[in-house]
């Protein structure tokens, strides 16, 4: 029996909403509450403020046994049903002549359909009604209230509809104790209005598990959004403040400058070095699942806060089995190494002027030897042979001045760091750091730990897996930025610093720097998979997710990111 078919426990009390989710779409109803993925959109941001009035609790319910004839009128009751597992929370209970009549506020209009309201709906108001008979109570009928089209639609408890909620309800619970979800739906109409579209990517699974992610995929739906709305939020002025003021986060200096942010417009906090916040900002951040991260005031990564670790403990189960199965390890790391070779290649090939057909040609060989490679010791030393031949090539993708000598304070003879010894040397090392933040931030979201990879091995406080993914997105984000700025004069020698040999940016040029960093994270780019135009910020997300799903046994094998 494979890990899917091996039921695990499950809760005695199956929420009412999750039998709405469930009958909509079974792999909705497991993201959500097996493996707690929640994501906002239009539609459920809107479903709470309708409900703003009903989630109050007001009103008397008499127990059963002592219901006479008084006329009830009771919001917001919570009540369960240990007999048949169910737990609910009632927006409205309205009742006389001894009986009760459960009313559950919708958004929207009341479909045209013959029914009256559609089948998720009417299966969560007639579980409601389960749990209140349980209860003692005696009901006949519901009510579906929509609130756009203000309108009232009568539901009859009958033995059909009772009938095929306890089935649903069996069928949930089931599911709810595999260690697989549900496969998802294809080309549904339902997954566009879905608020966990983007966490799910049901086409771009089912694509992949058909043997698709060979570029051939005309007709994938772009389903999530080409941007994020949210975008991080980065103080590195020495002494400020970050405090909370309602819905907004507010910056203040040292000199009394105030700045003010939207909470729903920050997808992160980034601060470096003496940057201080308040414990009323951190608990709101935690609250909303906004990480703070933390880095040095020369740009080292050593800290982040955040929330409580997302609820999917499978994930990280089928994580730490992986890592530890040596052969998993070293066909992921074969990928990954791989893409990232590739993608150095193309930077190369892009951005010289006179393509070094001996590095093009070596680093080919390269990538044809990776499949021949039997160890992650010897992959190690064929990346870094390649690591040599491209940092040698890259330092002939900086333009040259007007007088065609290298720009002053530019010159670049290799990779070296801690500390850098030349300005490019320290752009590179910061980019990394940025990237490493994000990586971390983003396998934190989806329910990684992100200290255990599979092709850089544990060791104290380094992230692992976020070093992982980094691989194939170093030269495409990082290296592509730092040529950018310096060859735009984004940033110029006047932006470093040099004590003793070791080159940093000022507080200034790091600024420069990161502005241009976020640019990045913001272009669009065709994702060579799926065929969608994206930005790398939402890439960086759907590979971390995709490789959620390799690991679930859901995907055949990773599709790492090689750029066209």
């Amino acid at each position: 029996m494979s890990s899917a078919d091996t039921l695990r426990p499950v809760p005695d009390l199956v929420p009412a909403r999750m039998l709405n989710e469930h009958t909509y779409c079974p792999r909705l109803a497991y993201l959500e509450w097996v493996q707690g993925d929640f994501a906002d959109s239009a539609d459920t941001v809107d479903g709470r403020f309708q409900h703003r009035n009903t989630n109050a609790e007001r009103g008397r319910l008499p127990a059963a046994d002592e219901l006479g004839d008084e006329r009830i009128h009771a919001r917001s009751v919570l009540l369960s049903a240990p007999k048949i597992g169910l737990i609910a929370r009632i927006d409205l209970l309205e009742g006389e002549d001894r009986r009760v009549l459960p009313v559950d506020y919708k958004r929207g209009h009341a479909p045209d359909v013959p029914a009256g309201a559609w089948e998720p709906e009417r299966v969560q108001l007639c579980a409601q009604a389960l749990v209140l008979e349980e209860n003692g109570y005696r009901v006949d009928q519901g009510v579906l209230y929509f609130t756009g089209s203000r309108t009232r639609i009568d539901v009859i408890f009958d033995a059909e509809l009772r009938g095929r909620t306890l089935a649903l309800l069996e069928e949930l619970r089931e599911n709810a104790g595999r260690a697989e979800p549900p496969p998802p739906l294809v080309d549904s109409p339902k997954c566009p209005r879905c608020s966990l579209v983007g966490l799910c990517l049901p086409d771009e699974v089912n694509l992949l598990r058909e043997g698709g992610g060979d570029g051939d995929a005309d007709g994938l739906r772009r389903l999530i959004p080409a941007r994020d709305d949210a975008l991080p939020l980065y103080v590195q002025t020495a002494g400020s403040r970050i405090g909370r003021r309602g819905e907004e986060l507010v910056v203040e200096t040292r000199e009394g400058d105030k700045t003010s942010v939207k909470l729903i417009d920050t997808s992160q906090i980034c601060v470096f070095g003496a940057v201080q916040i308040s414990t009323q900002a951190i608990q709101e951040l935690a609250d909303r699942g906004i990480a703070v991260s933390y880095l040095s005031s020369g740009g080292w990564f050593y800290a982040i806060t955040r929330g409580m670790d997302h609820k999917n403990v499978e994930l990280r189960r089928r994580q730490f089995a992986a890592a530890g199965n040596p052969q998993t390890c070293l066909e992921l790391a074969r990928r990954l190494v791989t893409v990232k070779i590739k993608n150095q290649r193309t930077i190369v090939r892009r951005n010289a002027e006179t393509a070094p057909a001996l590095v093009l040609d070596r680093m080919r060989e390269l990538v044809d030897r990776i499949g021949e490679v039997d160890s992650l010791e010897s992959l190690l030393g064929v990346e870094g042979t390649a690591a040599r031949l491209y940092f040698d090539a890259y330092g002939g993708l900086f333009k040259a001045s007007g007088n065609d000598s290298p720009r002053l304070g530019f010159d670049f003879e290799g990779r070296n760091r801690r500390p850098p010894k030349d300005p490019i040397n320290a752009l590179l090392s910061l980019g990394y750091a940025l990237l490493t933040k994000d990586l971390t931030i983003t396998l934190l979201g989806v329910g990684f730990d992100p200290y255990l990879g599979f092709y850089h091995q544990p060791r104290y406080g380094r992230p692992a897996l976020a070093l992982d993914v980094m691989e194939e997105f170093r030269p495409i984000i990082v290296d592509s930025v730092v040529l950018s700025a310096v060859n735009t004069g984004a940033v110029q020698a006047a932006d470093f610093i040099n004590r003793g040999g070791a080159w940093a940016l000022t507080p200034a040029g790091r600024g420069k720097f990161i502005r241009a960093y976020e640019r990045r994270m913001d272009e669009l780019v065709t994702h060579p998979t799926f065929g969608y135009r994206v930005s790398y910020r939402r890439i960086l997300e759907v590979q971390v997710r995709l490789l959620a799903r390799f690991l679930m046994g859901e995907l055949p094998e990773y599709p790492a990111f090689a750029t066209r």
